[in-house]
C-alpha cells in the first residue's frame, strides 16, 4: 500500500480518520494496522493490502 492512500481512505463504519501503524515497510507499506479512534475499530494491512471489510465479514 502507498502511504499516498492514506489522503483518501476513511473508515467503513463511521467514515472517520484512520491513523497507521506500519510493522513492515519498503518501497510500500507491506504490514501494518489502520486504526480508527472515532469508532474504535481497526483493519489490518497483509501484503500491502488493506482489509477494509467490517469485523463480521473478515473471517
Amino acid at each position: 500500500m502507498k502511504r499516498e492512500l492514506m489522503e483518501i481512505l476513511a473508515c467503513p463504519i463511521c467514515k472517520g480518520e484512520l491513523e497507521l501503524d506500519v510493522t513492515v515497510e519498503n518501497d510500500e507499506i507491506e504490514e501494518g494496522i489502520l486504526r480508527c479512534d472515532a469508532c474504535n475499530e481497526s483493519y489490518p494491512i497483509k501484503d500491502g493490502i488493506p482489509n477494509l471489510l467490517p469485523p463480521e465479514l473478515r473471517a
